[in-house]
Formats: C-alpha cells, structure tokens, sequence
C-alpha cells in the first residue's frame, strides 16, 4: 500500500481500464505540465489504499465502478514528479462519461492509434506491456 511519497506528498493512484480492446482516457481541463490526456487518476487519501485510491477516483471522475484487478507497478513520473501507482481495473457497472465537470473536459475509449494520438510519448514499462497485449489497432 503507498500512502506518501517519500517527500510526504500523497501518491497518485491512477486506473488502467481496457475493454473491448480500447482504453479509456480523460482530458484534464487544465494541464500537469505536458499531460492533458491521462488515466482516470487522482491522490491516495490518507488511511487509504492505492487500489482503493484507483476505484474511488474512477467513480468520482468518470461514473463508472471498476475492479481492481492487477497492480502494475509504481514509479515518479518524469513529467510532474509525483509517485504513480498504476492499477488495471475492470469495469464492473455503469457508463464512462465525465461526471467531475471541474475537472474534466471529455473522457475517451481509445484503440492503440488514438492512444498515440492523445499520448505521443512512451508509458511506463509496466503499463505499455499490459496495453500492449489487450489493445486493437
């Protein structure tokens, strides 16, 4: 379970969620240095687990209730600095839309070529390898 960054700011727990070959994505109305397209994604709350982290914010961001299924790894993320724990989910119930309207301007299905289109840089290892092996080109 990561709580803290070893610099006492809150770990960022972001879900992986793919179905039907596409992954889902939200744009942030307002930017994380160069990121605007990301995954469901937000700070692990004190007393709370990663994974729990990746399901809450998921539902709170985008409706839908997922199921952690896999934890693929955590890392700083070269762009913002922050600690990521990054949690393949499955979709469990409900329908991606953007329910935090502050937040976020449009949530997105995306096959592989969409991906690059919204990402243009490389992911986490781990994270590349498991979209690597359920998304359609």
């Amino acid at each position: 379970m990561t709580q803290q960054a070893a610099n006492d700011v809150a770990s960022i727990a972001a879900a992986i969620i793919v179905e039907d070959g596409r992954v889902l994505l939200v744009r942030r109305k307002v930017k994380e240095g160069q990121l605007s397209w990301q995954f469901p994604a937000g700070e692990v709350e004190p007393g709370e687990s990663d994974t729990d982290a990746a399901v809450r914010e998921t539902l709170e961001e985008v409706g839908l209730t997922v199921r952690p299924v896999e934890r693929l790894g955590e890392r700083v993320h070269p762009s913002t600095g922050r600690t990521m724990v990054y949690i393949a989910c499955r979709v469990t119930d409900g329908t991606a839309r953007v329910v935090d309207d502050d937040e976020l301007a449009e949530v997105e299905w995306c096959d592989r070529a969409t991906l690059v289109d919204h990402v243009p840089y490389p992911f986490y290892g781990p994270v590349q390898e498991y979209l690597d092996a359920r998304l359609v080109v």
